[in-house]
C-alpha cells in the first residue's frame, strides 16, 4: 500500500476562551482570518494540493478549513467528528483506513486535517514515536506533516517531514 501524506493544521487565531461564546462557537478573529489566508496562499504557492480536507466540527476549525478550500488547496471539505476536542486518534485512523482502501489508485495521496491542540501534536507524536507526549506544540495556523503507511500500521511507524509555525510561511 502506498504511503499517505497527512498535514495536521491547527485552526487560526480564535476568540478568547472566556469571551462569553461557547467553546464550539468560538470563531476566528480578524487577525486569525488574515494570518490563515496568508498561510493558505503560501501553501498554494508551494503547489500543495490535498486529495481530502477534513475539519473538526467546531466553528474556528471549519472557518480555517474553508479558507484552505477557498485558496484552492482541495476540491471539497469533509466534516470529521473525530477531530473535535473529544476526538480519538483511533476513530480518525479508522476513517483513514477506509479512505486509504478507496484511494489505492493514487501513488501518494495527501490529506489535510484541521483541528485543535493538544490533539494534533499529541497524535502526530504518537504516530511517529509510538507514544503520546507534550513535547511538540502546534501553533495556531501551524503545520505538522507526516508520511503514514497503512493506517493499521501507522502508530510508531510514521515519518515526520514538516513541522513549522505559521511565521515560517508568512
Amino acid at each position: 500500500m502506498p504511503t499517505t501524506e497527512v498535514y495536521f493544521i491547527r485552526h487560526g487565531i480564535a476568540e478568547a476562551r472566556h469571551s462569553g461564546v461557547s467553546e464550539a462557537a468560538r470563531s476566528l478573529t480578524a487577525k486569525g482570518v488574515t494570518r490563515t489566508q496568508r498561510v493558505a496562499q503560501r501553501l498554494a504557492d508551494l503547489g500543495l494540493q490535498f486529495d481530502a480536507l477534513l475539519s473538526s466540527p467546531l466553528v474556528r476549525a471549519q472557518q480555517t478549513a474553508e479558507i484552505l478550500l477557498a485558496a484552492g488547496l482541495a476540491s471539497h471539505l469533509l466534516d470529521c467528528p473525530a477531530l473535535s476536542l473529544e476526538g480519538e486518534l483511533s476513530d480518525w485512523l479508522n476513517w483513514l483506513a477506509n479512505w486509504q482502501h478507496l484511494e489505492q489508485s493514487s501513488d501518494c495521496p495527501a490529506i489535510a486535517i484541521v483541528g485543535h491542540e493538544p490533539n494534533l501534536s499529541g497524535w502526530a507524536q504518537k504516530l511517529v514515536t509510538g507514544q503520546e507526549s507534550d513535547q511538540w506544540t502546534l501553533k495556531k495556523a501551524g503545520i505538522i506533516g507526516l508520511q503514514l503507511p497503512a493506517a493499521s500500521e501507522a502508530i510508531g511507524r510514521s515519518q515526520l517531514f514538516w513541522l513549522s509555525p505559521p511565521r515560517f510561511l508568512l
